[in-house]
């Protein structure tokens, strides 16, 4: 599994403890310093059969710099993803990419079932 996260996030600390005290085999990688690309967050996005909007860290600073609540709506797919591309701030975390599912934001039950 791929496990994306932002190491001084709480969520993503407790995702990656909920991970490690299963035993879980995973490959984590810091959203901010490898900040996912267009194509790959489309591969997640198609995968996780959740709206686009799902994949927005909605509750970052960037985010309400940016004014995004507003505009994201009026912004076709494409332009979305480049933003989400352009800088990793911008993207929920944390992301897990199973074989077969993709999870974003840290929901322990949710990711016990795919568990």
């Amino acid at each position: 599994m791929l496990f994306l996260w932002y190491p001084n996030c709480t969520t993503c600390q407790k995702a990656k403890k909920f991970l490690d005290e299963r035993g879980a085999s995973y490959t984590a990688r810091h959203i901010k310093e490898d900040n996912p690309t267009g194509e790959e967050l489309r591969t997640w996005w198609k995968a996780s059969g959740q709206p686009l909007k799902k994949f927005f860290n909605t509750s970052g600073m960037l985010y309400r710099e940016l004014g995004l609540k507003d505009k994201l709506s009026t912004m076709g797919e494409e332009e979305q993803l480049a933003l989400l591309a352009s800088d990793g701030m911008l993207v929920k975390r944390p992301i897990l990419v199973g074989d077969g599912f993709v999870l974003t934001g840290f929901r322990q039950k949710e990711w016990e079932d795919k568990l």
